[in-house]
């Protein structure tokens, strides 16, 4: 089975569930419990580089707090300025690492194939990106 798959197949079953939060394997990455290549790190947000990439460039950026923000869909009013952050920070990654541009993804849900229900934005570049995406 594919890589894409696999996330379509993990976004599905994780579609299944309420949303209770559940620990996932980016709660860890912050706690330093699972070592990353950490690209960006403030007291806010984390950004690494993704361990499956889909380019020559693929970064993860992540709130630290998920304070209920496992996906996009779920955002407040209230975590506007966080939301925002991680867009600044996920732009400044983008231009350091693939100054000939780059692409921000963000999974949400289901049909999203969303397969961590934490954040997470993804920095790709390092090559020509297609259009349709996916």
């Amino acid at each position: 089975m594919s890589e894409a798959k696999d996330e379509v197949q993990l976004a599905k079953e994780l579609a299944e569930k309420k949303d209770t939060a559940p620990e996932t394997i980016f709660d860890k990455i912050v706690r330093k419990e699972i070592p990353s290549k950490v690209v960006f790190e403030d007291e806010r947000v984390l950004a690494f580089r993704d361990v499956s990439p889909q380019a020559p460039v693929h970064v993860l950026v992540i709130p630290k707090a998920r304070d209920g923000l496992t996906q996009l869909s779920n955002a407040r009013e209230d975590q506007e300025a966080l939301l925002g952050h991680l867009m600044y920070v996920a732009s400044r990654v983008g231009k350091d690492e693939c100054p000939e541009g780059f692409r921000i993804v963000i999974n949400d849900g289901k049909h999203g194939a969303q397969s961590v229900p934490h954040l997470h934005l993804h920095v790709i570049g390092g090559r020509q990106m297609q259009w349709p995406p996916g």
